[in-house]
């Protein structure tokens, strides 16, 4: 296939005014869901428990859905087409961990933690361990899910960047203003409406970005213009790869630890994460929270798992049809006239095809979906970590200065929150895209390592809350400490370094390991405290309660 030199302004392909409009009424969607928000809020202000709670009304089908739309962004968008483009299907393996996690998360989490009657899940530590414990793990909460949230916002820039300006390699104050406008419409309607308005929006934004996939699929189907049997073939030819393997693997046996998506890293690192995401994040974790039953909050963990991978596999197959389509001329036949631009190796391919090859309608939809994962993630966790802020710091605090504080009446505190966190994070995100090389990494693979300083630490910390009678504040804040210290010493800038003075240790660790070394090793830490004294009988529970 002759190759064609990308120019560094790209104007999409057939993005007219109908692509606009498409854009356009999406936004304006959004905005009227905040509007009515701030309607309903102003005639009846709700307290802070309806306000992260929803008085537990929301259906479970809607919740898992919800969970689904949070997990979405630029990652997944782009990322995982990228990822099936360039290799083949083995990332999907890492669904093996997840699956075994949210059984776990399901049967165990969520029963205790949902009848600990608190808002967050970090109330549950201050009846197990003390206020420490509790105030320990929200702050790292809070600091590991805004700078996770805020790399992601940021990814999503860079795409966006194509579309307001046409810019392959944007410059600065672009990312920032692409950032600033989903930063915006992220930050307004979850201010007014708390996390029902959310929950809802992640329903709009999941239809829109699954019916993306849908239609780039069946236009990708309708130009290859192969049968299934074979398409199948053509992907399983082990010409296609340098290694011999095909674009259909999806079982890699290896075991070394700078594989990332083995059938061992899915087996410990990814089962580790699984549990973090579902059960210590709260992110993911207020679906449960806010479910009518402790059953319902189980069926919303594990049903978000089974729809995540329905969704996950959409993009994935979105790239093995784009490798077809553009590193396959040989089924393609490709008149001289139509070969189609090739994709810059440093460029997403997915978001190459939509700036040269997507049809008017289709682009918009597309970049309109675009949209809906930055801000699916966004919103879901600036409601979570303004509930952590106010329930867990804020109202603890305010109780001891006046012990008549009642939450169920209405305050302005969880509204000044969350916009206050849309802030915060939007800033946190413009830094990222000052300091990120995506020549140095992948989308996907950033994304998914920048919690992990965090949530190794704190799910050690609930193992041992839920699973044994250990622990104390003192060893809480020492596991926290040691999962951040694992995970920073297993990063490729500093483990380099100690690779080179003792040889006999591989040479990389990926994400996927380090999060299972830094987990056990925390666990280690914090199973080494002993045990609080028990308080004596009639103590009420400790931590913010939710009014049922």
């Amino acid at each position: 296939m002759s190759s064609i030199t990308i120019p560094q302004q790209l104007p999409l392909a057939v993005f007219g005014a109908i692509d606009w409009a498409i854009v356009a009424t999406y936004l304006v969607i959004i905005i009227a869901i905040g509007i009515r928000a701030a309607i309903k809020e102003s005639k009846q202000k709700s307290g802070t428990t309806e306000f992260f709670m929803a008085d537990r009304k929301i259906p479970s089908w809607v919740l898992a859905i919800s969970i689904v739309a949070s997990m979405l962004s630029a990652a997944t968008f782009v990322g995982a087409p990228t990822e099936a483009y360039k290799g083949n299907l083995t990332y999907l393996i890492l669904n093996i961990g997840g699956f075994m996690a949210v059984f776990v998360v399901g049967l165990y989490f969520v029963p205790r933690l949902y009848r600990a009657g608190t808002v967050t899940i970090y109330g549950f530590l201050a009846q197990r361990f003390g206020e420490t414990a509790r105030v320990g793990v929200s702050i790292t909460f809070l600091i590991g899910r805004m700078f996770a949230s805020g790399s992601r916002l940021m990814l999503v820039a860079f795409p966006l960047c194509l579309m307001l300006f046409g810019n392959q390699a944007p410059q600065f104050w672009q990312l920032c203003l692409a950032i600033c406008v989903v930063g915006l419409f992220g930050t307004f309607y979850t201010t007014f409406g708390g996390i029902s308005t959310v929950v809802w929006v992640d329903l709009i934004q999941f239809i829109l970005v699954v019916g993306a996939a849908l239609v780039t699929i069946g236009m990708l189907l309708a130009k290859i213009n192969l049968g299934p049997l074979e398409l199948f073939h053509v992907l399983n030819d082990p010409k296609n790869t340098a290694d011999g393997s095909t674009k259909l693997l999806l079982l890699d046996t290896r075991f070394a630890l700078d594989l990332p998506y083995t059938i061992w890293a899915a087996i410990t690192g990814s089962f580790f994460i699984g549990l973090a995401t579902y059960g210590v994040d709260h992110d993911f974790a207020q679906r449960f929270m806010i479910a009518k039953t402790p059953a319902r909050g189980a069926i919303t963990v594990i049903l978000a798992q089974f729809m995540s991978i329905a969704v996950v596999s959409l993009f994935m197959l979105i790239g093995l049809l784009l490798f077809v389509y553009y590193q396959r001329p040989d089924v393609m036949n490709w008149a001289a006239d139509k070969v189609p631009v090739t994709p810059d190796p440093s460029m997403p391919v997915y978001q190459h095809f939509m700036i040269f090859e997507m049809p008017t309608v289709v682009a918009g939809l597309a970049v309109a979906g675009l949209f809906a994962v930055s801000q699916g993630s966004m919103d879901s966790a600036i409601n979570a970590m303004a509930s952590s802020a106010i329930a867990d710091l804020y109202l603890p605090w305010r109780k001891k200065r006046d012990a008549n504080v009642d939450e169920t009446k209405p305050m302005d505190a969880p509204k000044v929150a969350v916009a206050l966190i849309g802030v915060v994070m939007t800033l946190v995100a413009i830094g990222f895209a000052y300091i990120y090389d995506p020549k140095q990494q992948t989308f996907l693979r950033f994304a998914l390592g920048v919690l992990n300083f965090a949530l190794s630490g704190m799910l050690a910390v609930f193992l041992t809350g839920l699973f044994t009678k250990r622990g104390n504040n003192a060893s809480v804040i020492a596991a926290l400490i040691t999962g951040f210290t694992i995970t920073l010493l297993t990063q490729d800038f500093i483990y380099s370094h100690i690779t080179q003075h003792l040889s006999f240790l591989p040479k990389k660790i990926e994400f996927t390991y380090a999060m299972a070394l830094a987990t056990i090793a925390a666990f280690g830490v914090c199973v080494a405290g002993s045990p609080k004294p028990l308080p004596p009988p009639g103590t009420p529970p400790r931590g913010f309660e939710v009014v049922q």
